[in-house]
């Protein structure tokens, strides 16, 4: 099988926003985790509210002092689990010093007994994005498959959050991508939503 004009395009663009994500020090990813969780008051947070964040890998922007900031102010955490490879994501309760399982593809998600929740608000990782709520995963559509799955069912908010050097002018859409609501960076907060 080989890859289509689009595949080759979103292939490269992936390849080239986490090389450039790459080189950023230990130093400026923390710096930029604390710039990213001043970006809270783009989220309404009332009672019961929750939030899915992920444990950051691959060299990803660090979400969690933003989820701790959500949490102070009452947010429900909540962390993703892969359970199979074309299935959506499920999440589960999570609080700061719970103790983590790994999961698939270098994941950690809390142990199988906690009980599963769905999110509010969900902060997406990304290879990369634009500035109309397209993003790059990594290849495997889970969050688009969890995306259409929430959407169908509930009301949510899709916060993709990543460094600002991952912007690319144009991401290619296809019909099955899921458009983001929010896009939040180290730099600023770009809200989508009409």
């Amino acid at each position: 099988m080989t890859a289509g004009p689009m595949s080759i395009d979103k292939n490269t663009i992936r390849a080239t926003a986490i090389a450039k994500r790459d080189t950023l020090s230990a130093a400026q990813r923390e710096a930029a985790a604390q710039r990213l969780a001043m970006h809270d008051a783009a989220f309404d947070i009332k009672p019961g509210t929750v939030v899915a964040g992920y444990m950051p890998m691959r060299g990803e922007i660090d979400p969690r002092p933003l989820m701790h900031a959500l949490a102070a102010r009452g947010a429900h955490l909540a962390l993703p689990v892969v359970v199979a490879r074309d299935a959506p994501l499920l999440f589960r309760a999570w609080q700061a010093n719970d103790a983590l399982v790994a999961g698939p593809f270098g994941t950690s998600h809390p142990e199988d007994h906690i009980g599963n929740v769905v999110p509010d608000i969900l902060l997406v990782p990304l290879a990369a994005f634009d500035r109309i709520g397209h993003r790059i995963g990594y290849g495997g559509g889970y969050y688009d498959r969890t995306l259409q799955k929430l959407r169908a069912a509930t009301t949510i908010v899709a916060a993709g959050v990543a460094f600002a050097i991952q912007e690319v002018e144009t991401v290619p859409a296809s019909h099955h991508d899921a458009v983001l609501d929010l896009v939040l960076t180290d730099v600023e907060s770009i809200d989508l939503r009409s």
